[in-house]
């Protein structure tokens, strides 16, 4: 049975929006104005050769389908080849390979993702699936970089939900520049 791991880079204030600098957002590219060290960088690293599959939502699924296909290294191979699932009403023809549309029911669609799947199944960014996954009780843990840095607006990585949900954490520590890295579980 895979599990849903939600990957964010965050700010204190818990944005998690343009973290990269592609999006137009008045703040983007934060997440470069610090150095997240070998650490760090491992840490990421090591999250991409472990997953087996991506479920990722429209946004951010162009933009990884516009940035990953012309890269080539080992991180950039393994995205590239394993499994994409986007979640999408619009989306009907992906071309980046190994992608499949999602667009019936999240619950049922992910529910089966886990079941076909062994290993984890990453979600990076997507903010709106994100929120969608947490509503739904589908999300087995939770990746921080939390940035040492408050935005002050733009996407929280987490919104309202209809009720709390209770996450035990397993892993914590500083990387680089002052970056915490905190791994949460899900509980009961």
């Amino acid at each position: 049975m895979g599990r849903i791991v939600v990957t964010e880079f965050v700010s204190l204030d818990g944005v998690m929006e343009d973290p990269g600098g592609s999006e137009d957002f008045k703040y983007g590219g934060w997440s470069f104005e610090y150095n997240r060290g070998d650490d760090g960088d491992k840490f990421k690293v090591d999250e991409v050769m472990d997953a087996d599959a991506l479920l990722l939502g429209r946004v951010t699924y162009e933009g990884f389908a516009e940035a990953w296909p012309s890269r080539e290294d080992e991180f950039a191979d393994k995205f590239n080849a394993m499994p994409k699932y986007v979640v999408s009403s619009t989306l009907t023809d992906p071309e980046w390979n190994n992608s499949t549309v999602l667009n019936g029911d999240l619950a049922e669609e992910v529910t089966k993702l886990k079941a076909e799947h062994d290993g984890d199944i990453y979600v990076h960014g997507s903010a709106q699936l994100v929120h969608s996954l947490l509503e739904n009780d589908l999300v087995d843990q939770v990746n921080l970089m939390v940035y040492p840095v408050v935005l002050g607006a733009g996407k929280r990585a987490f919104g309202d939900t209809s009720d709390k949900r209770q996450l035990k954490l397993t892993d914590c520590r500083a990387v680089g520049d002052g970056v915490a890295i905190l791994v949460y579980e899900r509980t009961g």
